[in-house]
């Protein structure tokens, strides 16, 4: 758990620096959530379109973020670190939305499809996607190569 504060402290430090470059407004919201470190940058303005830029078209940019977070938390502690960096609430968001696909998909294998193959998606949303298939008591699989890597969810 500590190593996990030291990884939300660390990340904090970088993206506040980046939003002072950036001049953006912006609060670092840390927490620890299913066992990695979970920061979000909120405006009290949700409609902010500086914060939005940084989620980019479909979070790209958020993505990217992300990687470059993770880079500077491993730069620092010497460990490959798996935090989840969120935008103005753009994946809590798109949880929402992954969850309810996932949904329509286990309802067609429940009614007999042999599988379901949903549309290309990030790792975070395939791991949305492969929690709700597994709390539904089926089986889900990664198939294809980056950015055509998608959900396949059967019985078995």
């Amino acid at each position: 758990m500590k190593r996990l504060e030291e990884e939300g402290e660390i990340a904090a430090d970088y993206l506040e620096e980046l939003l002072d470059i950036a001049d953006l407004d912006g609060d670092i919201d840390l927490s620890i959530d299913h066992g990695r470190a979970s920061v979000e940058i909120v405006n009290e303005d949700s409609e902010d379109r500086a914060l939005k830029r940084l989620v980019g078209k479909d979070g790209e940019v958020l993505d990217a973020l992300q990687e470059l977070t993770r880079l500077a938390v491993q730069a620092r502690t010497g460990e490959r670190s798996r935090l989840m960096l969120d935008i103005a609430g753009f994946r809590r968001r798109r949880k929402v939305a992954l969850t309810a696909i996932a949904q329509e998909a286990i309802a067609k294998v429940k009614a007999g499809a042999a599988s379901v193959a949903l549309d290309p998606m990030n790792p975070f949303e395939r791991k949305v996607v492969h929690d709700a298939v597994a709390a539904a008591g089926l089986v889900s699989d990664s198939a294809g190569v980056e950015p055509h890597r998608h959900v396949v969810i059967s019985e078995q």
